[in-house]
């Protein structure tokens, strides 16, 4: 027990009730923020990646009960993305370990990790904006049973197991946008659910060979998880207190920045980046939302239609 009451284990307890308060207030994916988090606060990245990947296998497993529960996940759907996601997801450990000696392995894993949290950015940003597109031009008649195309979803599920196996982001990023471009018919909470109950497996398959391959380390996940856990919880319950379009782009900011710095980028040019980021993000969102017809004072990173609301509720029930 000493070893849990350390300086290090207290501050992966204290970022990690911060990244679970950011958690619940948006309903993103944690691995996104707290492996880059854990890299910064000194944990080799082979380490954070196997240790959030075991921490969130706990996480989801909890909404997914939830929804499976309720009867919201499509399970056809579910079923051909666990095809293409559960043995990539699996391949993850083995392909760092391939990498050679440990300075290699962990050099991989950043720009792996830096990719990633780009990727995400990126796609957190679209799926606002297609959201909002929707919301706009008149959502298309919902349906809980679309039309399945397999060999695409097989497609999807493979590239977002095989970056959750390698960075322990993208479960909740990738996978979801990409499932909202597939069908855009599906209604939110079953879109929900669909992704939670395909991302246990998904995530058990890439905890697994990670625990085989590198180990874990329960100085790092007991806080992660008696931290996580009341973090998101208590996000949850401030979520509609919050105005969620700023704390939404201040997390594509940070993301962004973070996926560079951990890319090589040298801080000058991150810190002008960071500053076009802030400067002429307001006047991009702007040209967006005359674009589409969006009145003014409509933010579009607070849709309408919430998909992550619907995730924040599963969560909260459970």
């Amino acid at each position: 027990m000493t070893d849990l009451v350390t300086y290090g284990a207290l501050s992966i307890l204290a970022v990690s009730f911060g990244v679970g308060i950011v958690v619940g207030l948006t309903g993103m994916g944690g691995g996104a923020l707290m492996t880059p988090a854990l890299i910064f606060l000194g944990i080799n990245p082979t380490a954070a990646v196997a240790n959030d990947l075991v921490a969130a296998s706990v996480n989801k497993s909890v909404g997914a009960a939830v929804h499976a529960r309720e009867g919201s996940p499509n399970w056809r759907l579910a079923g051909w993305l666990m095809v293409g996601s559960v043995p990539t997801a699996a391949a993850g450990a083995f392909i760092i370990e391939a990498m050679g000696a440990d300075e290699d392995q962990t050099a991989f894993v950043k720009t792996a990790i830096g990719v990633a949290l780009l990727l995400t950015a990126a796609t957190y940003t679209l799926r606002s904006y297609l959201n909002v597109r929707a919301t706009r031009l008149g959502n298309p008649p919902s349906t809980d049973d679309p039309h399945i195309r397999p060999v695409a979803t097989v497609l999807v599920g493979a590239i977002g197991g095989l970056l959750v196996g390698v960075t322990s982001v993208g479960s909740g990023s990738l996978i979801m946008v990409s499932l909202l471009l597939l069908y855009p018919t599906l209604t939110a909470v079953r879109l929900v659910g669909t992704d939670l109950v395909q991302a246990v497996p998904l995530v058990l398959s890439a905890a697994i060979t990670h625990v085989m391959v590198t180990g874990v380390d329960f100085e790092i996940l007991i806080p992660l998880i008696l931290g996580g856990t009341p973090g998101t919880y208590l996000g949850a319950r401030i979520a509609n207190r919050v105005p969620q379009g700023i704390v939404r782009r201040g997390i594509v900011v940070v993301l962004s920045l973070t996926g560079l710095t951990l890319l090589g980028v040298p801080p000058v040019a991150v810190g002008i980046i960071a500053a076009g980021m802030v400067i002429l993000g307001p006047i991009a969102w702007a040209l967006i939302r005359s674009r589409i017809g969006v009145p003014e004072g409509v933010d579009l990173f607070a849709e309408k239609v919430d998909i992550e609301r619907a995730r924040r509720a599963s969560e909260d029930r459970a």
